[in-house]
């Protein structure tokens, strides 16, 4: 196990603990605990080797020996002994947007209610509304919870299906007789959750058998669901399902174009194809357009097109990267030219929207700039919380005052080694508009970041007013996560966002691309609309660990 798993682990024991009613310092012990190994950038099997466990800030002597239980056996028991302890599907309940332990608990033991599909049933007789601490809204809340549960079945977080992946391809890329291996889909187009993972490879039909059998035999497979002469499909660790297409190398740049998609994107790569050279594409490669699609896989490709790049190129057009492969003016501006070069990692210089230990981080300001300064960025933006966060531990304006004394103090000595801190807050946007802080207070900062984090039922008039107020403030910067979404777990309140863009331009505004994998707002849909206004992104993680700078990657 690594520590993400063991982390999971911790977290899973302090929910199972909560659902029992056991002591809330235990309960803490244990989340407190996973949030610590999140952020731990130490090898744990090195740490536990020398003994050194216990120097991870909450971790004691029982905590420490269950970790090394962890590493050493893969499994806890008390994980398995309070799972045997709860009746079945009592977890699956949690899945439920805002349903935590205190709730299930209620449920199950004044309805005996241990399935989502038996609190459904419990919504809609009206039931749950006459438990106590619910009522009418709550029960409403959580049909339409348990609604967009089944609208996100079967998707996966991006960054899930990243890691889920990574090893999968490495093993195949290891396989004898594996000529070219890649990721497709729509994790190749970094799409923000995923439904399957595709891979592809290229080798010769005979070694086709022994890659198919070397993929289906990958050790943490929950199930191996088709597998064929070219084909097969699995379902990793975590419910994530992968299908691997075996093709040939001369085969390969088609089948990877065609099974990255978008769906779009292929139909205006066809339709290109069939208006410049009257022939027919798919993932085969170029048929006659007379003929039917068979021939390529029977004959080979009328365009021999050995890269991407080739086929691309075999239609008058410049590269186009994944990424941007959704059909949204691309094929337009790749017919024009050589299309811009993408951000990459290497490219930012830093970053802003980081919180430390004076709010709801895990780290200290030292401790994120030193990791910015690792990772060789020049410069980092601390924005802790404003005072409305209480359950944040937002800062107050004396608290605001202690932090300036302390950020001004690093930079003296950060100084020297060319790296700045920037003194930030997350403000809240109130009510009206209104921000959080003074006019005084906001005085104290470099730079002024402003989000929602309540009221999320207005209307879209008036979230949208609400939001212009804010920006209009001349003391604020940038707006963060601009919609609220969770993927997979919140929908976006309702705002009307080309007014918000608009807005932004007015004022002379940043919006940020909230890089979090459990956000990614504003949505990339809207962003050739900003640029269009002129409008500025900063590209932020969002980090609350110094492990969190990773979302940057």
């Amino acid at each position: 196990m690594d520590k993400k798993e063991i982390a999971a682990l911790f977290e899973a024991i302090g929910t199972l603990l909560e659902l029992k009613g056991e002591n809330p310092f235990r309960v803490r012990a244990y989340t407190n605990a996973a949030r610590a190994l999140e952020s731990q950038t130490a090898d744990l099997r090195q740490l536990a080797d020398e003994g050194r466990l216990t120097e991870i800030k909450g971790i004691g002597p029982d905590l420490a020996a269950k970790i090394t239980e962890a590493l050493t056996t893969g499994h806890l028991k008390l994980h398995d002994e309070l799972l045997a302890s709860l009746p079945a599907g009592l977890l699956d309940l949690l899945r439920i947007p805002g349903f935590g332990p205190k709730k299930a608990k209620i449920v199950y033991e004044q309805l005996h209610v241990n399935t989502i599909k038996k609190l459904e049933a419990a919504c809609q007789s009206g039931a749950v509304a006459k438990l106590p601490g619910f009522g009418e809204k709550s029960q409403q809340n959580i049909l339409a919870g348990i609604a967009l549960i089944r609208k996100f079945s079967g998707r996966h977080l991006v960054d899930t299906a990243a890691a889920a992946a990574q090893p999968v391809l490495a093993a195949l890329r290891a396989c004898a007789g594996v000529i070219r291996a890649d990721i497709a889909g729509s994790l190749r187009r970094r799409r923000e959750t995923i439904g399957d993972v595709d891979f592809i490879v290229s080798a010769r039909p005979a070694d086709a058998p022994g890659i198919l059998a070397a993929f289906t035999t990958l050790p943490g497979l929950l199930s191996v669901s088709a597998q064929g002469p070219t084909k097969a499909s699995v379902v990793l660790a975590g419910g994530i399902q992968a299908d691997l297409r075996v093709v040939s190398d001369e085969q390969y740049a088609f089948a990877l174009n065609y099974f990255t998609g978008s769906k779009e994107h292929n139909i205006a790569l066809r339709a290109r194809a069939l208006k410049l050279k009257q022939l027919s594409l798919n993932e085969y490669g170029f048929s006659p357009a007379a003929e039917q699609e068979k021939s390529a896989k029977e004959l080979g490709s009328r365009l021999a097109c050995p890269t991407e790049e080739a086929l691309y190129a075999a239609l008058e057009l410049a590269y186009i990267p994944p990424e941007l492969r959704e059909d949204m003016g691309e094929l337009d501006a790749a017919a024009r030219g050589p299309l811009p070069r993408l951000i990459e990692t290497q490219d930012l210089r830093g970053t802003f929207h980081c919180h430390s230990t004076w709010s709801d981080g895990l780290d200290s300001m030292e401790a994120m700039a030193q990791a910015a300064l690792a990772l060789g960025y020049e410069y980092l933006g601390l924005a802790d919380h404003s005072r409305s966060e209480w359950q944040a531990n937002g800062l107050d304006a004396a608290r605001v005052r202690q932090q300036a004394v302390e950020v001004k103090e690093l930079n003296a000595r950060l100084a020297e080694k060319g790296f700045r801190l920037f003194f930030g807050a997350e403000v809240d946007i109130l009510g009206e508009g209104e921000l959080d802080y003074d006019e005084e207070t906001l005085d104290l900062f470099d730079y002024v970041i402003v989000a929602v984090h309540n009221r999320f039922t207005l209307s879209a008039a008036a979230m949208t007013a609400r939001i212009g107020r804010a920006l209009a403030h001349p003391k604020v910067t940038m707006l963060a996560h601009p919609t609220g979404r969770l993927l997979l777990e919140r929908e976006p309140y309702a705002v009307n966002m080309p007014d918000v863009i608009a807005a932004a331009a007015q004022h002379g505004k940043i919006i940020e691309i909230n890089a979090n994998p459990r956000r990614l707002d504003m949505d990339w849909r809207l962003w050739q609309h900003a640029r269009e206004l002129g409008v500025r992104c900063a590209i932020n993680p969002d980090a609350h660990s110094v492990a969190d700078l990773q979302f940057l990657a």
